[in-house]
């Protein structure tokens, strides 16, 4: 979509012209809810927090002849259906564990019906919009129209405000939109531009040395290889035959990628652009910021996953258009996003929850803004349905040579910050660190139940963030068609987590596995399982503490709401996940007992309760007779106690 103009004046008398306008719409209204008044239906969620929190009074009416572009997202059907498979889907207790559906398959099964999406298309242009944009998953629909239409199709009136932390006007109807009941419609997104894309990037100045300075890039800085060397030593895995999608508010420089692929000797990989809502790919040389962004992204994944088939770059200005994209694009197993378009409608979670049930993986930065301490706001890390990335700060042995340790990636604290990002400091009064915290807003998901403790500040009712981490500290970027400059932020880590799961699903595909899927719920088992101290660098110093968050929160051994698990350990996770993945099972629930198993012959009972047990492992089990006997595990194994048996299957 194209930025919209905001006209504060009007010919004649603007109050006058406001409130006949209003007398207007109001006798509309009330004519047509007087045919039915029990079939209208309040759609919520389209009034910016600011402007009922604040109490922001409006400053003028958005002109009628303004244009907007709208995405309406369509209600699933069978949602009870769509829970019981994505719960059987991630369960390796269930026959369906990692048979993913299809795009089509979902559509047909679960998505709104052709006759839905045709009465919603009949919706719009009989009240005067214009549809520009289909999905074939019919889950949102693209319109265009002026504001005059909108206000009488929706039955609200657009406003102006002043933003209360920017220098700028914003618009956003005055009461949420009324439409008939019957009508497929389930949110509206484009109403307002209260939040505008912005990304969780941050340069550093010019005169800036990097710390600890043990890159290969200019300065001591991260680029290339030194990822690799870090995270996937050893590693001969390189992506092949697999794609990232990347969300992009921004163009990019093609010859900034070359350049960079040059610099590091890295192959020439494949870039496929994805132009959504009248998006040109043209950089914005006005928005440093936002071409910086996609070239790191692009970059970062090129460097930790040089094999790629396609790298996919999502363009747009519309979050849920590029969602319904990648959900459309099934043969893209890893996604990433460091943009925030604004909070998360439930037409987004629908979105993501296709993802899951289609077998793919978002991640999502999880912000620079260090402790959350309240709402997420417009940074949507904490939607249970994404794998959210935090940041840390990396310290190699040698210049990029190999893995040293990490800390809490913080600039915005005393005591750790960077020099020049310390009071007095170009930093003024925001804090620059890796963001987590608890959700207000989303409840615990199953996979993540007992993590949240006393000694890690999380929660046991409410959704914990972050999941995972990487570095976010001395990333070398070459950006603005021949610039470069050292960034952070966790915009870094999310694309990198996405390219190591390429190196991921490149392994499972080569030894006949399935490709991983949604990665939390095995994320999580791995991280309470005895396999986690070599699967994961667990950092445990640091912390995301600022002056708005003086005590909050602090790394510790395991999960934390700093880093989450933590960053990949190379071929240990690598192995640990595909192995997870084709778990053997094997039924308890026999009196005799044999090595190794089978459904035929099975053991008896296990002494302990469910766990995930490495290739080399053993477990106890008992025999009918109470004698004990020890199983030795020849490939990684998944066993759960089902109904006081252990039934294993796979």
């Amino acid at each position: 979509m194209n930025s919209t103009k905001i006209s504060t004046t009007s010919a004649g008398c603007p109050v006058l012209k406001a409130i006949l306008g209003a007398v207007c719409l109001a006798l509309m209204f009330l004519s047509a809810r007087s045919a039915g008044a029990a079939e209208w239906k309040n759609l919520s969620g389209h009034i910016p927090k600011a402007v009922t929190e604040l109490n922001l009074q409006p400053v003028d009416r958005l002109a009628a002849t303004t244009n907007l572009y709208l995405t309406i997202g369509l209600p699933r059907r069978d949602q009870q259906g769509f829970n019981n498979r994505l719960q059987q889907l991630y369960d390796p207790a269930s026959t369906n564990f990692h048979h993913y559906l299809s795009p089509q398959q979902i559509t047909e099964t679960f998505g709104p019906t052709k006759e839905d999406y045709q009465s919603l298309i009949d919706f719009v242009t009989t009240n005067g919009l214009k549809v520009v944009g289909t999905f074939g998953n019919r889950m949102v629909l693209d319109v265009v129209g002026n504001v005059s239409d909108i206000e009488r199709a929706f039955h609200l009136t657009m406003r102006t405000y002043q933003h209360p932390t920017e220098a700028r006007l914003f618009y956003a109807p005055d009461v949420e939109p009324t439409v008939n009941a019957k009508l497929p419609i389930l949110d509206i997104s484009g109403l307002d531009n209260y939040t505008l894309p912005h990304t969780a990037l941050h340069r550093m100045p010019e005169n800036a040395t990097a710390a600890p300075a043990s890159g290969t890039a200019p300065s001591g800085n991260f680029w290339g290889a030194d990822f690799r060397n870090a995270y996937a030593p050893g590693v001969t895995l390189k992506g092949t035959g697999q794609m990232v999608g990347l969300v992009e508010g921004e163009g990019f420089y093609a010859t900034d990628i070359y350049a960079y692929e040059s610099s590091n000797s890295l192959p020439s990989v494949s870039l496929n652009v994805v132009l959504l809502d009248s998006f040109t790919g043209n950089p914005n040389s006005n928005d440093t910021n936002g071409v910086a962004e996609a070239s790191l992204d692009i970059e970062l994944v090129i460097a930790m996953a040089p094999g790629l088939a396609t790298l996919v770059i999502f363009e747009g200005n519309s979050c849920n258009d590029i969602l319904s994209a990648m959900v459309s694009s099934n043969q893209i197993k890893q996604l990433s996003s460091s943009w925030s378009f604004g909070p998360f409608n439930s037409t987004s979670d629908n979105l993501f929850q296709m993802m899951a049930l289609q077998g793919q993986s978002f991640f999502f930065a999880s912000g620079d803004g260090d402790a959350w301490v309240g709402s997420f706001g417009d940074w949507s890390s904490d939607d249970p349905n994404v794998i959210s990335v935090g940041g840390t700060q990396l310290f190699m042995n040698g210049q990029g040579t190999s893995y040293s340790s990490e800390s809490v990636w913080n600039w915005g604290n005393e005591g750790s910050c960077k020099g020049w990002c310390c009071n007095p400091s170009p930093c003024g009064d925001t804090y620059w660190g890796s963001g987590g915290g608890v959700s207000t807003r989303y409840t615990i998901p199953s996979w993540q139940q007992g993590v949240g403790t006393q000694a890690n500040g999380g929660s046991s009712a409410y959704r914990n963030v972050p999941d995972v981490a990487m570095t976010a500290d001395n990333i070398w970027v070459i950006y603005e068609d021949g610039l470069f400059g050292s960034y952070g932020g966790t915009s870094c880590a999310a694309p990198l987590w996405a390219a190591f799961t390429a190196l991921v699903n490149q392994q499972a595909i080569a030894s006949g596995h399935s490709t991983v899927g949604f990665l939390n719920p095995v994320l999580y088992a791995i991280g309470q399982g005895p396999g986690y101290t070599s699967c994961f660098h667990d950092i445990t110093t640091g912390n995301n503490e600022s002056s708005n968050s003086p005590s909050q929160f602090l790394a510790i051994t395991g999960y934390d709401l700093t880093t989450g698990w933590g960053s990949p350990n190379g071929s240990a996770l690598i192995n640990a996940l595909v192995s997870l993945d084709g778990a053997v099972w094997v039924d308890f629930n026999y009196t005799n007992s044999t090595q190794n198993g089978t459904a035929t012959q099975p053991y008896k009972t296990l002494s302990q309760g469910a766990s995930a047990v490495a290739a080399g492992g053993t477990v106890a089990i008992k025999t009918a007779g109470s004698s004990s006997e020890t199983l030795t595990i020849n490939k990684a194994m998944t066993i759960r106690a089902v109904g006081g048996t252990a039934t294993v299957g796979r």
